[in-house]
């Protein structure tokens, strides 16, 4: 019997949820068909929109300070990379080992320790201050359909109420209803108009107190970071004092492909790297009586000491063919072809002898005529577009900077 009437409740609260839902949307309708009045609260609505907002800036600073995380992460993972490298490198006999390899393990820790405080304080804290926000958004919610409930049973003692023919219980039932609607919704709506102006004045102190944390901790990572390079700094400087008696001499052989312009030398867009010349190392004692071959680079004072290095340059090989007139027997190809390069950047033209470049134009590179002309960082070339239409050099070459272009098969 227990059983029976506890499903006989159950089925009663079904159906009467059912029966509210119904007589909600038949009240939404009305009321949007003009035939029912609804109840406004331009103060409260205003406080939803700012609730809203709230809620999608914290959503975006939450996903941003995850992102800003995890850049940390790769950060951390590169430098410790970066300093095991380091490590291998560092033959044992040299001087500062165990030291840079101490400096390395102080390196990572510090990392991690970034890493964790960002998360204890700064991201924690933003899950915390979203946490509240679901539950306030399905009282919001529940709050309009309590609304809609009230209307309804206002309506409902209203028609009762100018009805020709006047039911007297029907009448006080409904007057019971109202009151009872009325009551549920207006404790909602009180809370809620005390939530969120609340809610929405603590945005402020808390992108305060979340900003400054962030910035205290990056500023105090950075200090202690810089300490440590510093220490690094100062091994090496010893290691260059004691094994700087290896000299090696640092030649340069001028390549025929180098481009001439002037003395210009464009720079690419902020942020983009410099195209640099294939360069070999060479190690090779220094020649008797002290004579550097080639032009020898000049020294910083930080590296008079430092081992000279040889850098000789090779003309670069496609497919073991050696560049630099493979071209120049093939017909669909400008005489003395040899090599061709993309724009990585827009290259607005400043003189008439120059290429106009935008980004993903091919170029097919050619020697000067005038090797006197040419200066580095410049190369002479034609846009493969324009040769393949016009098969003229005359009046499609011209110079543009190597700096913008990156070579291609």
């Amino acid at each position: 019997m227990a059983e029976m009437g506890s499903k006989g409740v159950t089925a009663g609260k079904i159906a009467s949820n059912v029966q509210k839902k119904l007589t909600r949307a038949q009240e939404k309708v009305l009321q949007k068909l003009g035939k029912a009045d609804e109840t406004k609260d331009e103060q409260f609505e205003q406080c939803v929109q700012n609730f809203n907002k709230q809620l999608t800036e914290g959503t975006r600073l939450q996903k941003d300070l995850r992102t800003y995380l995890a850049s940390v992460k790769a950060m951390h993972e590169a430098s410790k990379k970066l300093n095991e490298c380091l490590q291998e490198v560092y033959e044992p006999d040299w001087p500062g080992r165990d030291e840079a390899n101490k400096i390395a393990e102080n390196n990572d820790l510090l990392w991690m320790d970034y890493h964790q405080k960002l998360v204890d304080q700064a991201l924690l804290t933003m899950d915390t201050y979203l946490g509240q926000f679901p539950d306030i958004k399905s009282r919001i919610a529940k709050r309009g359909r309590k609304l809609v409930d009230y209307d309804s049973a206002r309506h409902h003692y209203e028609s009762l109420q100018t009805a020709k023919k006047k039911d007297e219980a029907k009448i006080a039932k409904a007057e019971e209803e109202l009151i009872k609607a009325q009551k549920v919704f207006e404790e909602m709506n009180v809370d809620l108009q005390e939530e969120l102006p609340s809610l929405w004045n603590s945005r402020v102190g808390f992108y305060v107190n979340t900003f400054q944390s962030i910035a205290g901790l990056e500023e105090n990572f950075h200090k202690e970071m810089s300490k440590l390079n510093q220490n690094l700094n100062d091994v090496l400087v010893s290691l260059e004092k004691q094994h700087g008696s290896n000299t090696f001499t640092v030649k340069a052989q001028p390549s025929d492909n180098a481009p001439a312009k002037g003395n210009k030398s464009p720079s690419p867009p902020d942020g983009s790297p410099a195209a640099t010349p294939e360069i070999r190392v060479n190690h090779e004692p220094e020649p008797a009586g002290g004579a550097t071959p080639g032009a020898a680079l000049p020294k910083s004072p930080s590296q008079s000491s430092l081992p000279a290095v040889v850098v000789e340059t090779f003309p670069a090989t496609v497919n073991g063919t050696v560049e630099g007139g493979s071209g120049a027997g093939r017909l669909d190809l400008p005489p003395g072809f040899m090599f061709k390069v993309q724009a990585q950047h827009d290259y607005t033209a400043t003189d008439t002898d120059e290429l106009q470049l935008k980004a993903g134009d091919v170029v097919l590179v050619i020697p000067f005529q005038n090797p006197e002309e040419q200066d580095e960082g410049w190369l002479m070339g034609v846009k493969e577009s324009d040769w393949n239409q016009h098969k003229e050099l005359e009046k499609c070459r011209g110079v543009f900077p190597e700096n913008f272009t990156e070579r291609v098969p």
